[in-house]
C-alpha cells in the first residue's frame, strides 16, 4: 500500500510539473496580432504595377533554350522602375538579372533576391493565370503573385522610391533575379560566378522563403513571420529493377515492378532516415509554444519529456513539421514495359530526396540503397546538392531581420524555421555566410496553398509593408 501511494504521489508530482510549466507559458502579443492591410492609394497603385508584371507569362523549363520572354519581361521592369535602370549597374546572364546600386562603401554589401520565372498554370482558375486581374477585395490574381513576382516587385519599388528621394545607401545593394529558379537552372550559378570573379563577399543574401502567416501550423494561434535559416540538400535518385521479361500470360514471381513496389512500401512503412530535433526546430517550437492550443502547449512546453515521442509521431501527424526532422524521399516517376501484355526486362522509379543536415547526402542515400539492395534494385544518383550552411538565429544578421519585422509588423511573432523546399539562395553559400530565406509579405491560408497550385493571388494591401520592409533592410546597415 505504501509503495502504491509513493507511485501515485510521484505521478501527481510529475503531472503537476508538466501543468505548472504549461500554465507559466503565457501567450505573447503574436496571438492577437493581425496584419492590417493598406487599402489606400499607394496599395492601389502598387496592385496595378504588379499586375503588369503578372501579365507577362514567364514560365521556365529545363527543356526550352529560348529565353525571349524573359528579355521582354525585362522591358516591363525598365518601364516600371526607370530610376533603378538609370542609376544601377545592370548585368544580364542569359535572361537572369543582377543590378548593383552603389553605396557609400563597398564593404559588407547586401543582395535582395526574388526570381522572375514561374511554374506552369494548368487547371481551372477563377481568374486566368496571367490576367493580373484585381478583384473587389483588392487581390491581384495570377501565377507568380506569391512565388515570387510579388516580393520582386517590392524589392524594385523600395529601391526605385529611395533613389527618387535622393537616398544613397551606406553599402552597395544588389538586386538578384534569376529566370531558372523553378528548375535549379543556370541563372543563379552564373550570377554567383560573376560575384566570385569580382571578389565580392555579401554580408547578407535575402531570398524568398518563409512569409507572414496566421496560424503557421495546426494548433498554433497568432501571426508569425517564418524566417528560413536552414535549407535541406536536394537529390534525384533512380531505382532500377531488372528481370528476364516475358509474356504477361505466364508471370513469374518478383518481377521488376513487383520488387519496386515492395521496396517503395517498405521505405514508406519503415523509414530509414534518422529523426532529430535540431537547434533551429527546437527554437521554432519554443517561440510558437506560448500560443499553442492547450493540449499542444503541454507537449511543447515540456519537450524535455516528450521529445522521444514527438520524433515518432510528428512525421505522421504533420507532414511539413515531420519533414523538418529528417531526410525525405518522395517517389515521383515510374516506367515499366512498353506493352500492356509484356513483363518488363527493366523497370524503374525515381525518388526526390531532401537531405537533412544530421544525415546528409551520402548517409541518406546509403540508408535507402541498403533497402533497395534487399530487393535486387540498383541505385543511381541523377543529381544532388549538399545541405546549405545554417544561419545562426542568434547571429547579427538574423537579429537585424527580426528587428525589421518588428518595426514594420508590430506585435507579430518571429520564428526561425527549416525550409523543406529549395531556393536559389543555395548557390550563394560560396559568397555569403548569411543566406536568409524570407519574403516579407502577408498571405492567408488559401494564398499559401496556391503556390504551384490553382488560383494564386495576393492582396495588393500587403505590398506597401513589403516595400517598407526592404527599405528598412537597406537603411538598417
Amino acid at each position: 500500500m505504501i509503495v502504491l501511494l509513493i507511485i501515485l504521489a510521484a505521478i501527481a508530482v510529475f503531472v503537476g510539473i508538466l501543468l505548472l510549466r504549461t500554465v507559466m507559458l503565457k501567450p505573447t502579443t503574436a496571438k492577437e496580432a493581425k496584419v492590417q492591410l493598406d487599402n489606400g492609394e499607394r496599395s492601389v497603385a502598387y496592385g496595378k504595377q504588379l499586375a503588369k508584371m503578372i501579365q507577362k507569362e514567364t514560365i521556365s523549363s529545363r527543356f526550352t533554350e529560348d529565353r525571349t520572354k524573359f528579355y521582354e519581361f525585362h522591358e516591363i521592369l525598365k518601364e516600371l522602375f526607370p530610376n533603378v535602370h538609370a542609376t544601377c549597374e545592370k548585368h544580364v546572364f542569359n535572361g537572369s538579372l543582377l543590378y548593383k546600386w552603389k553605396g557609400k562603401s563597398n564593404q559588407k554589401p547586401i543582395l535582395l533576391m526574388s526570381h522572375q520565372d514561374v511554374v506552369e498554370a494548368g487547371g481551372e482558375w477563377e481568374h486566368a493565370p496571367f490576367s493580373g486581374d484585381i478583384d473587389e477585395e483588392g487581390r491581384v490574381w495570377g501565377r507568380g503573385t506569391v512565388d515570387t513576382k510579388g516580393s520582386l516587385f517590392c524589392i524594385f519599388t523600395a529601391i526605385e522610391e529611395l533613389i527618387k528621394d535622393g537616398y544613397q545607401p551606406e553599402v552597395d545593394v544588389y538586386i538578384g533575379s534569376s529566370c531558372t529558379e523553378e528548375w535549379s537552372g543556370d541563372g543563379a550559378p552564373a550570377t554567383v560566378q560573376y560575384l566570385k570573379e569580382q571578389g565580392i563577399e555579401l554580408e547578407l543574401v535575402l531570398d524568398e522563403g518563409g512569409m507572414i502567416l496566421e496560424k503557421p501550423m495546426a494548433g498554433v494561434n497568432g501571426t508569425y513571420a517564418m524566417i528560413g535559416v536552414v535549407e535541406k540538400g536536394y537529390g534525384d535518385v533512380k531505382f532500377t529493377a531488372k528481370g528476364n521479361g516475358g509474356h504477361a500470360s505466364a508471370p513469374k514471381k518478383n518481377t521488376p515492378l513487383v520488387r519496386l513496389g515492395k521496396f517503395m512500401a517498405e521505405v514508406e512503412k519503415h523509414s530509414p532516415f534518422v529523426c532529430k530535433f535540431s537547434a533551429t526546430l527546437e527554437e521554432m517550437f519554443r517561440r510558437c509554444a506560448p500560443n499553442m492550443d492547450f493540449g499542444m502547449k503541454i507537449i511543447f512546453a515540456n519537450m524535455w519529456c516528450f521529445k522521444p515521442i514527438l520524433k515518432k509521431l510528428l512525421p505522421s501527424i504533420n507532414a511539413s513539421a515531420g519533414a523538418m526532422l529528417h531526410t525525405t524521399l518522395a517517389f515521383t516517376m515510374a516506367k515499366g514495359a512498353d506493352g500492356l501484355n509484356v513483363l518488363p526486362q527493366e523497370a524503374y522509379v525515381t525518388g526526390n530526396m531532401r537531405f537533412i543536415h544530421h544525415q546528409p547526402n551520402k548517409e541518406s542515400i546509403e540508408a535507402v540503397s541498403a533497402i533497395a539492395k534487399k530487393y535486387d534494385i540498383e541505385t543511381e544518383v541523377i543529381y544532388q546538392d549538399e545541405p546549405c550552411p545554417i544561419v545562426d538565429f542568434n547571429g547579427e544578421e538574423f537579429k537585424k531581420i527580426e528587428k525589421t519585422v518588428e518595426e514594420i509588423y508590430p506585435g507579430i511573432g518571429v520564428c526561425p524555421y527549416i525550409m523543406t523546399g529549395g531556393t536559389d539562395a543555395k548557390y550563394y553559400k560560396e559568397v555569403s555566410k548569411n543566406c536568409i530565406r524570407f519574403a516579407p509579405l502577408y498571405i492567408n491560408e488559401q494564398q499559401y496553398a496556391s503556390v504551384h497550385g490553382l488560383n494564386e493571388n495576393i492582396y495588393q494591401g500587403a505590398l506597401p509593408m513589403g516595400v517598407d520592409f526592404y527599405k528598412a533592410v537597406i537603411k538598417n546597415r
